[in-house]
């Protein structure tokens, strides 16, 4: 086989993608933020579709977004002009869309197509500084509204065919999430109770464990350390087990930082 004919597997990631559109608005609170988000594409290699599941997107039913040109929405509010007038031309890719169908179909976890879907902020935003030309297939799929950590792990685990593929899959949440606490003047406040909930999540993806242990971590992730503090509601730890059902691999912590003021990390998974 020749060096150009290798083909590549898929990689994982999770991430915290920061505060509404502060991150493209150059917010001093994102500074470290933003410069892992332009040096990611440097760390792994160049994917041929994305897939990402949104914090910001949940439905009754996983939703599959098979749109051709999706288009954005701008969901959130009280930001300068500039906030608004984000663009990101990416394409979907409907067949991409149909295989995911596919994998849930045969693993027995309801779903359905929405060709209408526009990309939500947690897509966009990150993905505008990682790939600013807008040249990769990106398809978003909604989180479940039932918020059911084997719901979402087991939503993780059925796209495993997919992994051979060279796909980049993205969790896109936040890994400290209570709105309350932020510091958005862009203080980084040393906070000992989130602390220990981001060290009890480094543990659980960068040690290699069984994958019945580490869905029994995650299963009852609320006995964490201080878990109902750093996330009174979970919509942004959820894309975290999606990957974490996902890959059959150790992870790599590839960010640990502040973002708002608040510890915030991110890890990478390489399938091979």
């Amino acid at each position: 086989m020749e060096k150009n004919d290798y083909k590549r597997a898929s990689q994982i990631i999770y991430f915290s993608h920061g505060g509404g559109p502060l991150p493209l608005l150059n917010d001093s609170s994102h500074d470290k933020m933003i410069q892992f988000m332009k040096n990611l594409p440097q760390k792994i290699h160049k994917p041929d579709s994305i897939i990402v599941f949104s914090a910001h997107w949940e439905e009754d039913i996983v939703t599959i977004q098979s749109g051709e040109s999706p288009g954005i929405i701008y969901d959130y509010y009280g930001f300068p002009e500039a906030a608004y007038n984000i663009k990101y031309p990416c394409v979907g890719n409907k067949d991409l869309a149909l295989k995911i169908a596919e994998g849930f179909r045969q693993s027995g976890i309801e779903y359905k197509l929405d060709d209408k879907r526009p990309y939500d902020h947690g897509s966009y935003i990150p993905l505008k500084m990682m790939y600013p030309d807008a040249d990769i297939p990106v398809i978003q799929i909604s989180l479940n509204k039932d918020l059911n950590p084997l719901t979402h792990l087991s939503i993780g685990k059925a796209l495993r065919p997919l992994l051979d593929e060279n796909l980049l899959i993205i969790g896109s949440g936040f890994s400290f999430h209570n709105m309350t606490k932020f510091d958005f003047s862009g203080k980084n406040t040393k906070d000992p109770l989130n602390d220990d909930f981001q060290d009890r999540l480094i543990d659980i993806c960068c040690i290699n464990e069984s994958e019945n242990e580490k869905w029994q971590s995650f299963l009852n992730w609320e006995s964490f350390p201080n878990g109902r503090y750093c996330h009174p509601r979970e919509e942004h730890l959820l894309p975290l087990l999606v990957c974490a059902g996902l890959s059959t691999n150790v992870g790599v912590k590839i960010f640990d930082d502040y973002i708002l003021g608040k510890r915030a990390i991110a890890f990478l998974w390489k399938e091979v």
